[in-house]
């Protein structure tokens, strides 16, 4: 009887392991998905709520030819500038795959939809997963007079079909492709345990 306590406390810490690693996909606004908020901080209320990590993602779902989403930089965010979008995303039903650490910045396609508040902050948390160790030190920076801006990340984006169903409210699901191989290894290494 202790041997199988045993096994099943272990095979419970190694699905709570396993689930925090798996990507989740979080629906932007809920149920009522990506349209003007009725309240002035929907979005970001939302967002702060939530802890993003490199890998989850986002589903934007919204009218196809009555709106958009624009990944843009912090100016534009600001600005509800539609000029110039890192990204531009017209389908309906997108999915944005975060894939780095960092803040991310996403307005309606529409200026007028922007202006009365239809943009989201993401920001994602460091991927502290790596123990990286460094040996060598580098000498401090030398001081300057005049600092330059930051670089402005243009980054990368990636489409992919968002699954059929409907996700529940504004809660995150795992993503499929991110949780088959998971379970597939915790169901072979329950079945190993009691063979």
């Amino acid at each position: 009887m202790t041997k199988m306590l045993h096994r099943f406390s272990f095979l419970v810490c190694l699905l709570v392991i396993i689930n925090t690693v798996c990507a989740r996909e979080f629906v932007v606004g809920g149920s009522r998905g990506w349209t003007v908020p009725s309240d002035d901080q929907l979005y970001n209320q939302w967002a702060e709520k939530s802890r993003f990590q490199i890998s989850d993602s986002l589903l934007f779902v919204y009218q196809q030819n009555q709106d958009s989403v624009l990944q843009v930089t912090r100016d534009a965010y600001d600005s509800c500038n539609t000029e110039e979008p890192t990204a531009k995303f017209t389908d309906g039903h997108t999915s944005f795959k975060l894939d780095r650490s960092g803040p991310y910045y996403f307005i309606s396609g529409n200026p007028e939809n922007c202006h009365k508040n239809q943009k989201l902050v993401i920001i994602v948390m460091a991927d502290r997963s790596s123990t990286k160790t460094t040996t060598t030190s580098s000498p401090p920076p030398s001081p300057s007079v005049e600092s330059s801006p930051s670089p402005t990340y243009t980054g990368t984006f990636e489409i992919t079909p968002a699954p059929s169903q409907d996700t529940p409210g504004n809660t995150a699901s795992p993503s499929s492709s991110s949780f088959v191989l998971p379970s597939a290894f915790i169901v072979t290494l329950f079945l190993s345990l009691f063979s």
